[in-house]
C-alpha cells in the first residue's frame, strides 16, 4: 500500500508540473524562480574533434581530398580525420609548391565540409625507410608555418610525425631519437604551430624527458599555453600488448601520469594486431578508455578489434563515449528580471564520455525575443574545458541584460568554436546529449526557459 501511495504522488508532481515543448522535461516555479530538469539523450551524433575517425593518409603532391568524400563522413558521424601527409619525395631538398598547394587545398576543403583534422607528416611508411635530417625538418616546418597559422581552426590536434617509420618515432636512419635531436624537434614542433594547437607526442616518456619531470601537470599548468600544457599523446597500437609495442615502459605507474594529463591534453590514436594478449573486449576497452579518457580512435585499423565490439555490441556506445558527451541536468532562473538589470543563471551541466573538451570554446546565454525572434548574445565566463568526465560541474553566472530592451526572451546555450571563422557555423557548435534541445540550423541548445525582461 505505501508504495502505491508513494506512485500516486509522484503522479501528481508530474502532473502538476509545466511539460516543456523543448529539451526540459520539468518546470517547477517557487519564488518566482523556474527550474527545467532535462531528459538525457542516447542517439549517436557528430561533436566537434572527437569520436571514431578515419585515417587519410596521401603521397608527395598527391591527390586533394574531394568535397563529396568528406561530405559523406558525415552519415558515418564522423566529424575528424587524421590526414597523414607523406613526403618521400622532399627528404633531402625543399618541399615543392604543389605540395604546399595540397595542404591548403585540403584545409579548405575541410573547413567548407564542416570538418577538422588530425594532422601527421612522415617520410616513410616502411620499417626499413629513411626519414629526413633534423635540417630539414626545421626547413620544411618553416615552409609550412604561414600554412598552420592560417588553417589553425581546422586543426584539431597534431600528432608529432616526422621521425621515423609512419611519423611514429622509432625506426628513424638520421638518430632523430636521440634526446638532443628528440628536444631539437618537440622544440621546433612547439614554436612553428600556433600556440592553441595541442602536440601528441608517440609516448608519455618521450614527454616526461622533455619536461624534465615525471609529475603530472596540474589545472594551473594544464589549461594554459605553456610547452607543457600543449604536449598530449597518440598510441597507434592500443591495447595490442602489454605494454602496447613498448608504449609503455613502467605500465600502471605511465598509463596513470597519462591518465591525470588528459585532463588537460588529448589522448588518442589507434588498435594494434594483438600480440600475447587477446583481443580486447568491450569491457577491457571501456576500462582503457575510460582510464586515459580517449578522445579519437581510427576507424580503418585494426579491423578485428572494432569488429570484436560490433559482434558484441559496445561499438555504439563507444560512439557516443570517445572524447567528451555533454548534457544538461538543470537550469534555473528568474522568470522575470528588471530592464537593464542582471539574470543569475545556474545549470548543471554532466560529461558522459570518456574524455574532456580540449580546445577553449566561447560559450554564449543567448536570448531570442518570441516576437520576431531578434537575438542578443552575452558572453560567459564559462570554460567548457572544466566538464571533467563523471563529475557534476556547477554553471553560476550573472549575466549583464545591458543592450537588450524589454520583452519576453526564449533563453538558448551556444557553445562555438573559438576562431571567428566557424563561430557561426553549427557544425562546429557542441551538441548537448538532451532530447529535443538542439538546433541542427543555428547551433543553440535550447534551455526551454523563457524570461520576461521589464
Amino acid at each position: 500500500m505505501k508504495h502505491l501511495l508513494i506512485l500516486f504522488y509522484l503522479f501528481l508532481n508530474v502532473a502538476s508540473s509545466c511539460q516543456s515543448d523543448g529539451g526540459g522535461d520539468n518546470k517547477e516555479e517557487a519564488s518566482g524562480q523556474e527550474k527545467v530538469t532535462y531528459t538525457v539523450s542516447n542517439e549517436v551524433f557528430t561533436n566537434p574533434e572527437r569520436g571514431f575517425m578515419h585515417t587519410w593518409q596521401v603521397n608527395s603532391e598527391g591527390t586533394a581530398m574531394t568535397a563529396a568524400s568528406l561530405n559523406n563522413l558525415k552519415k558515418e558521424n564522423v566529424s575528424l580525420i587524421l590526414r597523414l601527409y607523406y613526403l618521400e619525395k622532399f627528404k633531402t631538398t625543399a618541399l615543392s609548391q604543389a605540395q604546399l598547394d595540397l595542404i591548403k587545398t585540403d584545409f579548405s576543403r575541410l573547413r567548407d565540409a564542416g570538418l577538422k583534422c588530425v594532422l601527421r607528416f612522415a617520410y616513410t611508411d616502411a620499417q626499413d625507410g629513411s626519414d629526413a635530417s633534423v635540417t630539414v625538418i626545421s626547413g620544411h616546418l618553416d615552409q609550412l608555418k604561414p600554412i598552420l597559422e592560417e588553417n589553425k581552426d581546422v586543426i584539431a590536434f597534431v600528432q608529432a610525425g616526422f621521425v621515423g617509420a609512419w611519423g611514429e618515432w622509432y625506426y628513424t636512419t638520421n638518430q632523430l631519437t636521440t634526446p638532443a635531436n628528440k628536444k631539437l624537434i618537440l622544440d621546433k614542433l612547439l614554436e612553428t604551430f600556433p600556440k592553441e594547437i595541442k602536440i601528441q607526442v608517440r609516448t608519455p616518456k618521450i614527454k616526461q624527458d622533455f619536461v624534465a619531470t615525471t609529475t603530472a601537470m596540474d589545472a594551473k599548468v594544464g589549461y594554459g599555453t605553456t610547452n607543457p600544457a600543449r604536449l598530449g599523446f597518440h598510441n597507434d597500437c592500443f591495447m595490442a600488448s602489454v605494454d602496447d609495442y613498448g608504449t609503455y615502459q613502467n605500465v600502471t605507474i605511465e598509463k596513470t601520469y597519462i591518465s591525470n594529463e588528459a585532463l588537460f591534453v588529448p589522448t588518442g590514436g589507434e588498435t594494434c594486431p594483438p600480440v600475447d594478449v587477446p583481443v580486447a573486449s568491450c569491457s577491457i576497452a571501456e576500462k582503457e578508455m575510460t582510464l586515459l579518457k580517449w578522445t579519437y580512435l581510427n576507424l580503418d585499423y585494426y579491423g578485428p578489434v572494432l569488429q570484436e565490439w560490433r559482434n558484441n555490441n559496445c561499438f555504439t556506445d563507444f560512439e557516443r563515449k570517445l572524447g567528451y558527451r555533454l548534457a544538461l541536468a538543470t537550469s534555473s532562473v528568474k522568470k522575470e528580471v528588471a530592464l537593464n538589470g542582471t539574470l543569475e543563471f545556474n545549470a548543471v551541466i554532466n560529461n558522459s564520455g570518456f574524455a574532456p573538451v580540449y580546445n577553449p570554446k566561447n560559450a554564449f546565454l543567448t536570448f531570442r525575443a518570441t516576437a520576431g525572434g531578434t537575438i542578443y548574445k552575452k558572453k560567459l565566463s564559462f570554460d567548457v574545458r572544466k566538464v571533467v568526465p563523471r563529475v557534476s560541474y556547477d554553471l553560476k553566472e550573472s549575466v549583464s541584460l545591458s543592450g537588450i530592451p524589454a520583452g519576453t526572451y526564449e533563453l538558448l546555450l551556444k557553445i562555438e568554436d573559438s576562431s571567428s571563422k566557424l563561430s557561426e557555423r553549427p557544425d562546429y557548435a557542441i551538441r548537448l546529449a538532451n532530447t529535443g534541445v538542439w538546433e541542427t540550423t543555428t547551433g543553440f541548445n535550447k534551455l526551454s526557459q523563457t524570461v520576461i525582461i521589464k
